[in-house]
C-alpha cells in the first residue's frame, strides 16, 4: 500500500513539473519517468535479497551505468551545450562524451535503470512496465530528434547518420 502512496505522490509531483515545462516531449518523458517509478516500487520489496547472486549483481550493474550516464549527459549539456534558460535549451550541439556514439544518453539512463530495477525481481508485470519505459523513452527520443532537426539543421542530421539513439554502435 506505500508503494501506491508514494507512486501517486510522485506521479503528481512530476505532473506538476512536466506542465510546466514548454517542450512537446514532455508527455512522453513523464510517461517514461512514471512507468520506471512504477518498475522501481514494484520491485522494492526484493532490492537486497540475495544481494551476490548474479542478476542482483548485473542489475546494480545496470542501476548504477543508469546514474552515470545521465549525470554525464547532463553536465555536458551544461558544459558544452551552452544553455539558454533550460538545460535542453542548448544553442550548440552536443558531440562529445558520451554524445559522440549515441544521440540520447538521458534517455538511455531510463533504459538501464529500467532493466536494473526490472531483474531485481523478473515478472510479466515487469517486461510490462519495462516495455512502457523503454516505449516512452523512445517517444521522447523521436519527439526530440524533430526539436533539433528545427534547431540545428542539416548539422543534427549529420550527427544523426553517424550516431546511434541509445547503445553505442548497435541501436
Amino acid at each position: 500500500m506505500i508503494q501506491v502512496i508514494i507512486f501517486i505522490i510522485l506521479s503528481l509531483f512530476l505532473l506538476v513539473f512536466t506542465l510546466k515545462r514548454p517542450h512537446r516531449h514532455r508527455f512522453y518523458r513523464y510517461f517514461a519517468f512514471v512507468s520506471a517509478i512504477g518498475l522501481v516500487l514494484l520491485n522494492v520489496d526484493v532490492w537486497f535479497r540475495n544481494p551476490f547472486s548474479l542478476v542482483q549483481i548485473i542489475s546494480w550493474l545496470f542501476l548504477a551505468s543508469s546514474i552515470l550516464v545521465v549525470v554525464h549527459g547532463f553536465r555536458l549539456l551544461r558544459i558544452f551545450g551552452v544553455p539558454k534558460d533550460d538545460i535542453e535549451n542548448t544553442s550548440q550541439l552536443v558531440t562529445c562524451g558520451a554524445y559522440k556514439y549515441i544521440r540520447h544518453p538521458i534517455y538511455s539512463s531510463f533504459i538501464l535503470g529500467g532493466a536494473g530495477a526490472f531483474l531485481k525481481d523478473p515478472s510479466l508485470p515487469g517486461i510490462i512496465i519495462l516495455l512502457l519505459v523503454f516505449s516512452f523513452a523512445f517517444g521522447t527520443a523521436k519527439v526530440e530528434e524533430n526539436e533539433n532537426i528545427e534547431r540545428f539543421g542539416e548539422t543534427y542530421l549529420a550527427y544523426m547518420g553517424r550516431t546511434k539513439m541509445f547503445i553505442p554502435f548497435l541501436f
